[in-house]
């Protein structure tokens, strides 16, 4: 009996302060005036108002792989357009490696066979990226995996973000 008296003195208490915090938050007049911090920093970085935004558009233009055409390593090898930022890589196969300059990863797909049309793309570090990198240190061979990624461009090469990453299974 004592702790439903408590509930009901509990319940009876928290509906009295709900109704008295609604009724002076109904008669406060509201505060639109800028604090004295705000205003400084208006002040010292100007407003807003007065600078139109511009925002950065992208070229339009299509962009070539750097490291296709005469760049790549097999001769008469064809020059292949970079992949559009924000298009997505699904499920395709391929191998991590270091990279030429050793100082990052390349993803190297592996349907591409002898057509030459898919170039290394580099990997953009992750948590992904270090989950793949655990895999080859573990089994210390070379692993071939599933990925899916977003792409980005910068300066005439693709970049990749992974997504999911699948190790394939030996074929026995």
């Amino acid at each position: 009996m004592v702790s439903i008296r408590l509930i009901g003195s509990l319940t009876s208490i928290v509906a009295v302060s709900a109704v008295a915090l609604i009724a002076t938050a109904q008669t406060a007049e509201p505060t639109t005036a800028p604090t004295t911090q705000q205003a400084a920093y208006e002040r010292l970085l100007g407003s807003d108002a007065d600078r139109p935004e511009r925002p950065i558009l992208p070229t339009g233009r299509p962009t070539m792989d750097l490291t296709t055409g005469a760049a790549a390593v097999a001769p008469n090898a064809p020059q292949i357009q970079t992949r559009r930022e924000g298009s997505y890589i699904v499920n395709q196969t391929g191998r991590l490696s270091k990279s030429g300059d050793g100082t990052g990863h390349e993803f190297t797909f592996t349907a591409d066979g002898a057509a030459m049309q898919d170039p290394p793309i580099k990997v953009l570090p992750n948590l992904k990226l270090a989950g793949m990198e655990d895999q080859l240190e573990s089994m210390n061979r070379d692993l071939l995996f599933r990925v899916t990624g977003m792409v980005t461009e910068y300066r005439g090469r693709n970049y990749i973000m992974f997504d999911k990453v699948v190790v394939i299974a030996d074929p026995k």
